[in-house]
């Protein structure tokens, strides 16, 4: 089922979300499967279950939107269920960030270049991946999601300072992206 994608300032996107029941599985199922179908409307790369109202710790992640730039992601797909960093590496890279819950807004972004993550998947199995480049930021901006965290709290001092008026217009319902949104 598509669900509204909720956008700045509502208070799900602040919470630090609870693991999710793996004994419960269809809920998980469902929950999944929501994620992936509105994620595909939304074209996006990602998706943490608090942008869809549901504070779990699942997320997705699709890399074939962004493998024309990315031509390594094509075909990569990932859904991370109670994820854990384990490690990341002490190279960082730059890189402009957007999401799907803070529509038109772009800014850098400094992220571990590599992260070894344990999760379950999709089919409730402990897996354990290294994520490098690419792979590994869209791992770390939706993760950040779990824990309440937006990509523009990571931003320069002076930069969050030119967003503010944009984020309070988000916050107040002044945006129109093109999928179906939501503010409480």
């Amino acid at each position: 089922m598509i669900r509204p994608i909720y956008l700045y300032g509502a208070e799900v996107l602040r919470k630090k979300a609870v693991p999710a029941d793996l004994k419960d599985k269809a809920g998980i199922a469902a929950l999944v499967q929501d994620l992936k179908d509105t994620l595909v409307t939304a074209d996006g790369c990602g998706l943490a279950a608090p942008q869809i109202g549901v504070s779990q710790r699942v997320v997705i992640v699709d890399g074939d939107v962004v493998s024309d730039t990315y031509d390594y992601l094509k075909g990569f797909r990932r859904t991370l269920i109670n994820p854990e960093i384990l490690e990341e590496s002490q190279e960082q890279v730059t890189y402009s960030e957007g999401c799907l819950s803070i529509p038109g807004i772009y800014c850098d972004v400094v992220r571990a270049k590599t992260i070894t993550v344990r999760y379950y998947d999709e089919n409730l199995e402990q897996q354990t991946e290294t994520f490098d480049n690419f792979a590994a930021r869209m791992i770390q901006h939706e993760l950040s999601h779990l824990d309440g965290d937006l990509f523009t709290d990571h931003a320069a001092p002076i930069r969050k300072k030119m967003l503010s008026s944009k984020l309070q217009n988000i916050s107040k319902g002044k945006v129109h992206p093109h999928y179906n949104s939501k503010l409480r």
